[in-house]
């Protein structure tokens, strides 16, 4: 059997083949919802699927990363709510294009809203495209960055750095926000004794309550004795703490391969669970993925073997591969500990054949 990524809270689903348009979901367990990274051919992704995303991440705009996006409010445009979008500079105009595009003669007051996030190396700048006004767009401003985090919720946490693609491109990383873990050996060491402080502990650090609140702890004496101690919550916590990391998911895709980049790369894929990571050339064409601003399995081999990520997914092949995809595999030297996530050459079947439709007033 072979091994699964440790996450907790979250799931990541590749909805992609190795040489369709990538599509990264990923689900938050405890509260049914969802993030989507890139959005390029996504009319396989079933209707709740796309109900349930809370935040849409693009990398860039080129078609296979972005032309999804009128199917994605295609499935939740008569639903009540607000959706963000996390892209590179100049993705709210690109938006307000392809919505322009369409007539919005009917909307209704409950029709849903997109709240635009452009993402720069110092600063975000947002939009908000009211549903119930034809998707009229209007600024909110922009807000300082202090840091790589773009987007926070209740489960997980979204990081962005800016790479080159001869265009900005995104690149992301998806971590879990810290949960609730006690290690044995401290608690023990402590002489604290397991009981049902521990579980109002749980509940209060679950809700944000940890500061201000004292609790009644049982704890065991040098003699045998059991004595009750209140205790600090904020304070008690601390000290028995688990300190196993949180599991990451990285996103890596359409960048060149030049030092400025590698560095990008480094600095915020370091530690990750599970690398998601376009190869779209193999060694031998690498003159070609240094043209089109791509990676090649020599320039993957290095990255790999200086991250060493548990788990490795290679994606975004180049269709000029198509009857030999099995190569990618090939090439691939994965470091001791990595363990390799294969994709089928495609994840949707082929495209449907007119000798093969129902025609009008023909029985089968």
């Amino acid at each position: 059997m072979s091994p699964r990524p440790p996450f907790r809270t979250i799931e990541p689903t590749f909805f992609s083949g190795l040489l369709d348009d990538p599509v990264l979901y990923v689900h938050t367990r405890p509260l049914g919802r969802g993030i989507l990274i890139d959005c390029g051919r996504i009319h396989h992704l079933a209707k709740r699927v796309l109900k349930s995303v809370s935040a849409l991440f693009i990398s860039h705009a080129h078609m296979d990363h972005f032309m999804g996006l009128d199917t994605f409010i295609r499935s939740i445009h008569v639903s009540p709510r607000t959706v963000d979008i996390f892209g590179p500079p100049g993705l709210a105009d690109k938006t307000a294009r392809m919505l322009n595009g369409y007539d919005w003669n009917l909307t209704e007051p409950h029709w849903c809203s997109l709240r635009v996030h452009e993402v720069f190396e110092d600063r975000i700048a947002g939009w908000l495209f009211s549903g119930p006004e034809g998707f009229r767009w209007h600024s909110l401003g922009e807000s300082p960055r202090a840091d790589r985090v773009i987007y926070g919720a209740r489960h997980l946490q979204v990081e962005a750095e800016s790479c080159d693609h001869k265009i900005p491109v995104l690149m992301f990383r998806v971590t879990e926000q810290p949960w609730f873990q006690v290690d044995e050996e401290k608690l023990a060491k402590a002489g604290l004794v397991r009981g049902h402080w521990l579980r109002t502990l749980k509940r209060l650090y679950v809700r944000g309550k940890l500061e201000g609140e004292r609790l009644a702890v049982p704890r065991r004496l040098g003699n045998g004795r059991v004595e009750e101690t209140v205790e600090d919550a904020v304070r008690l916590y601390r000290s028995i703490r688990g300190e196993r990391p949180a599991a990451g998911i990285g996103y890596l895709t359409d960048i060149a391969f030049t030092e400025e980049n590698i560095g990008k790369v480094m600095g915020l894929m370091r530690g990750v669970t599970l690398l998601v990571c376009e190869c779209s050339f193999l060694k031998a064409d690498q003159d070609k993925a240094r043209v089109s601003a791509h990676l090649c399995t020599g320039d993957v081999n290095l990255l790999l073997d200086r991250l060493r990520p548990p788990f490795f997914l290679p994606m975004h092949l180049s269709k000029s591969y198509i009857h030999h995809c099995e190569r990618l595999y090939d090439e691939l030297e994965l470091p001791p500990g990595v363990t390799l996530v294969r994709l089928p050459r495609y994840l949707t079947p082929r495209p449907i054949l007119p000798c093969e439709a129902v025609k009008p007033g023909v029985s089968r």
